[in-house]
């Protein structure tokens, strides 16, 4: 895997659970916000934890974020902090920025102002947006509890015209295959001589430790 470099400005539950989840997949992860105890309670979870007002420019400029191939503003509430937050990224030349809105106009303003992607999470978004960051194969993660997730994975090359019985992808990962999508149409229960073609998408289950183990396996090939 390519590690990359994420700063996820804001340290409420959505920035949390996206920054540790980000450090926990093997990227470089700093983060900012201005409360000092949320800093020291994450700083052992991440690359780096700054306290630091993420509107003040010139205190941002000594991060040299334009080194950064992300940026996860996820101030939602103070509209204000947020656009200025995210304006200043772009300005700082991070490449990609992701951030959070509060609600549709707040999209709005955000995407004026040079976000790539605008979040409006649901509950508990944050590990699944960190998820579909990392590898571009990862289409879909859904927590069903701390232990166990659904993953929906885009099929990669080098798993085409094989079947499921050549994959092996239990034995290797301990991942059950749940449903196989073709175009147009879903494979629930696949059977081991089921072949997985071009296109397809793969639906399955797995502790989170089995799908982390398999999302770093994609990302390295």
């Amino acid at each position: 895997m390519n590690k990359k470099q994420y700063v996820v400005i804001g340290l409420g539950r959505f920035g949390k659970s996206v920054a540790e989840t980000l450090y926990d997949l093997g990227n470089d992860v700093l983060v900012i916000d201005a409360n000092e105890d949320a800093v020291q309670e994450i700083s052992n979870s991440v690359t780096h934890a700054v306290q630091m007002d993420a509107t003040d420019e010139s205190a941002l400029r000594t991060l040299g974020l334009s080194n950064f191939d992300v940026a996860v503003v996820t101030i939602g509430s103070n509209i204000q902090a947020s656009v200025m937050a995210t304006l200043l990224v772009k300005e700082l030349g991070v490449k990609y920025i992701i951030a959070k809105g509060h609600n549709d106009l707040h999209a709005k303003v955000l995407y004026k102002i040079g976000a790539n992607r605008v979040i409006l999470p649901e509950k508990d978004m944050g590990i699944r947006v960190a998820h579909n960051l990392v590898s571009s194969n990862i289409l879909d993660y859904i927590e069903l509890s701390s232990n166990y997730s659904i993953i929906e994975i885009d099929a990669p090359d080098m798993w085409q015209n094989k079947s499921l019985k050549e994959l092996s992808l239990r034995s290797k990962f301990g991942i059950n295959i749940m449903a196989l999508k073709k175009e147009g149409d879903v494979n629930v229960s696949p059977q081991a001589n089921d072949v997985v073609e071009p296109g397809d998408i793969i639906v399955a289950i797995g502790s989170t430790d089995e799908l982390n183990n398999l999302e770093t396996f994609i990302a390295k090939h």
